[in-house]
């Protein structure tokens, strides 16, 4: 059976918690729905109860409230260009496969690790990938700590880094930027045709193209 997600939780912090969630979502959907369709377009449905229980069977471990209020409404991006919704590196939404085999990825590479050095922690099993590079590149992503509802990122190095920041957070400073770019810092709203693109851009094509976003 998976295990518990954060403890101490209770049915009204979890219903706070998925409203909350909603809220900051519903605010980045509508945006690119106006402003970015080729992103829109990207996002997958929601996912059901018993898919999202599927994928916690699969891996042993119970998404916190937040997370799985997320893939309710939305699970996960199609493989596509235009996929990217989270900023900085414009990183796509994990469908629940993509999810399943990342979190596999990483926890295999933590026996290998282990096996070598028992001190060795390069993954935790309460850290649950949510978005990446793209749905197939899983080089580099976010992750929602099960346990403590804290997210962070990897790397394709040994780098993992946690961060005192919740998965409602992250939505909400996403859907600040988007409505109030002028006040946002780092990795600013932009379009390349009808995709959203957070820059500006690294590479000089894509930079030539991009369209900052100015409300």
């Amino acid at each position: 059976m998976p295990e518990d997600a954060a403890e101490g939780s209770s049915p009204r912090q979890d219903v706070m918690q998925a409203r909350q969630i909603g809220e900051a979502w519903q605010r980045i959907e509508t945006w690119l729905g106006r402003h970015a369709p080729a992103t829109h377009a990207a996002l997958r449905p929601g996912a059901s109860e018993d898919e999202i229980a599927a994928l916690e069977e699969s891996i042993g471990v119970r998404a916190p409230t937040e997370l799985r209020a997320l893939w309710r409404l939305c699970a996960g991006s199609r493989d596509v260009p235009a996929a990217g919704v989270i900023p900085d590196q414009g990183w796509a939404l994990l469908d629940l496969d993509a999810v399943a085999r990342s979190y596999q990825w990483h926890m295999d590479n933590q026996r290998r690790q282990a096996r070598r050095d028992p001190e060795t922690l390069v993954w935790r099993p309460s850290w649950l990938p949510f978005c990446a590079w793209s749905v197939t590149d899983l080089s580099f992503g976010r992750f929602v700590d099960a346990e403590t509802g804290e997210t962070g990122g990897w790397d394709d190095t040994a780098v993992r880094t946690v961060e005192d920041t919740s998965l409602t957070m992250l939505l909400e400073e996403v859907a600040d930027r988007l409505e109030y770019p002028k006040l946002a810092t780092g990795y600013k709203p932009g379009l390349i045709g009808e995709a959203l693109v957070w820059g500006p851009p690294d590479s000089e094509e894509a930079a030539a193209l991009w369209e900052p976003w100015t409300g």
